[in-house]
Order: structure tokens, then C-alpha cells, then sequence
């Protein structure tokens, strides 16, 4: 894939050629580049899994899957930009549209797969509470950020009637190809099922990541060397991501662009970073008094403990004996 995504670079600067609305080789290039990210994130939570068990083995399998079917559409992709065609939605010849249909395969297998790994996580035990919860939280949002591509599959209105060439679309009440976001392609006209796409499946690298900088932070943050706050705050952030994830479906199935919100968006992204903001400072409040508790038992010192009695003999029964 790392090498696909060389070739593909190359491709851009070295191809002149534009196929709805962008570069012909900026698709590829942003696959490979996605499937790079993914199978890393995968073959590290893989690594997790207890070596030498049933769970490796499964997800050494699940893995391999992952790998050959985001091989398998690569190749589809790369092999249509050579021949100038549209890989995702064409079904103008029934070559283009066997392609259309073998890619959907490709995608329920990694998307399957991928389920697997999510199952072995949630059974596999983790030291880290964070980072367990992290990944799993990860990989569920992966999941449903690659389920938002069967949206992208359906007909739009104007395709329901007679036989098109194109079934489907990226963007929500525009047509795909229209103004868009530089490096993104993005739609700022309408809709754009790309967005929550590309967000829900990167959570399995940015949930995982943010355990790392709160493990950076402890060092110098005394609240957040508590495995019970960074895994609240790692709780936290899922159900943020989910929450934004939510939002960002909603907006492009109304056919909003991203940059564009009305007010409707921004008052549920106000209301979302207000949850998230008292939710941080209610975690870190907890976590402040308890080491105030922690510090005042310090001073006090033990607890003194009442003298042990012992059973004393009477001098003149001893005397007496």
C-alpha cells in the first residue's frame, strides 16, 4: 500500500488528467494512504491479543483479510484510473458495473473482518483500562464509519428513474464534482457522506493516540497519572467522537455542507463541547479532592490503636503457690 500510494503521488504530478471534478490519481492516492493508517491500527491492536491462543490465531486470520481485500480493491481502483474510468458508482458497461459489485464484496469482507478483530478485542483482557477501552471504543467507531459506504451506494432521487450510468454518490443534494475543499475534495455545496466516513474510521488511530499524550502528560500533570481518571477522560473522548460522528452523519444526510453549518449544527456542537468541557472538569475535580483526602490521611498520620490487654496473675496466688 505504501507503495501504491508513491506511485500514485507520481501520478498526480505526472497525469494532467481530471475525472469528476479532480485529479484522476488523487482517489488512489487517498486509499492507499487510508489503508495504510487502517492496517497499521489493526496489526497493533492485533498485537494485543494474547500470543499463542485461539484469539491470535483468529485475528492473524482476520487480519490476512483485512490485508488481500483492501488489496483487491486497490487493484480495482489503480486499474480504472489507468483506463480512465470512474471506479466507485460506474455502472455504465456491465465490465465497469462486475467491478462496482466486486468492490462492494471486498468492502463487506473487510468490513466483517474487521468485525471479528472488534470481538476479540472486547474478550481479550488489557492491562491498561485506557488504553483497552480506547481501542475497543476505536474499532467500533472504525466500523461505523465504514458502514456510512453503503449510504454512499444507494440511488439518489434523480437515479431511481430508468438506467443510469452512476449509482450512487458521494455528496448529499449536489451532484459528485461540483466546488469542493482543496487536499479533502470535500463538497462546500451540499452534503457530503465522505466527512463522517473519513472520521468515524480514523478513530482507531486518534482514541489510541490520545492515551499516549495523557501518558505524555502525567509526567507533568500529578491528576492524570491516575489510571482511573485517563481512563474516565479516554471514556470521555469515545463519547464525544461518537457523539460528533452522530452529528456529522446528520449534517451531511440534509444536505449541509461542513463549513456552512446552520443553527441548528451549531447548537448541537455547543451543546457538545459544553457536555465534554463539564464533563472534563467534573473528572479532574473527583480526582483533586481525592488527592486532598490523600494528602490530609498523610499528615494525620495512622491511626492510633487502642492498647492490647493482657491477663495479669495475682502476685499472692503466685506467692501462695
Amino acid at each position: 500500500m505504501a507503495v501504491t500510494a508513491v506511485v500514485c503521488a507520481a501520478g498526480i504530478v505526472l497525469d494532467d488528467r481530471v475525472l469528476v471534478g479532480s485529479p484522476i490519481w488523487f482517489k488512489p492516492f487517498k486509499f492507499a494512504v487510508s489503508f495504510v493508517a487502517y492496517c497499521l491500527s489493526l496489526a497493533w491492536l492485533l498485537a494485543q491479543l494474547p500470543p499463542g491462543g485461539r484469539a491470535a490465531r483468529v485475528g492473524r486470520w482476520a487480519g490476512a483479510a483485512v490485508a488481500v481485500s483492501g488489496l483487491a480493491e486497490m487493484v480495482i481502483i489503480v486499474g480504472q484510473v489507468v483506463r480512465g474510468r470512474r471506479s466507485h458508482f460506474n455502472v455504465a458497461t456491465p465490465f465497469d458495473a462486475a467491478l462496482f459489485a466486486l468492490m462492494g464484496a471486498t468492502i463487506v469482507v473487510l468490513w466483517a473482518a474487521t468485525l471479528v478483530i472488534a470481538v476479540l478485542l472486547l474478550r481479550a483482557r488489557i492491562a491498561d483500562r485506557a488504553a483497552a477501552l480506547a481501542m475497543r471504543a476505536g474499532i467500533a467507531l472504525a466500523l461505523a464509519g465504514a458502514a456510512v459506504g453503503y449510504v454512499m451506494t444507494q440511488p439518489t432521487p434523480g437515479q431511481r428513474s430508468g438506467e443510469p450510468d452512476v449509482v450512487g454518490a458521494h455528496s448529499v443534494g449536489v451532484p459528485d464534482g461540483g466546488p469542493s475543499m482543496p487536499l479533502t475534495g470535500w463538497s462546500t455545496t451540499g452534503g457530503d457522506l465522505r466527512i463522517p466516513h473519513f472520521f468515524g474510521m480514523h478513530a482507531l488511530q486518534l482514541l489510541p493516540l490520545l492515551v499516549v499524550v495523557l501518558l505524555l502528560l502525567a509526567r507533568r500533570v500529578p491528576r492524570l497519572r491516575s489510571e482511573r481518571v485517563r481512563s474516565r477522560l479516554v471514556g470521555l473522548a469515545s463519547l464525544t467522537y461518537a457523539a460528533v460522528f452522530a452529528l456529522l452523519v446528520q449534517q451531511a444526510l440534509r444536505g449541509q455542507p461542513l463549513l456552512s453549518p446552520d443553527a441548528t449544527t451549531l447548537t448541537e456542537t455547543g451543546l457538545i463541547l459544553a457536555a465534554t468541557a463539564v464533563g472534563v472538569w467534573l473528572i479532574l475535580r473527583s480526582q483533586s479532592r481525592a488527592d486532598q483526602r490523600a494528602v490530609l490521611q498523610d499528615k494525620a498520620g495512622p491511626e492510633p490503636r487502642e492498647p492490647r490487654t493482657t491477663p495479669q496473675t495475682d502476685s499472692r496466688t503466685t506467692e501462695a503457690s
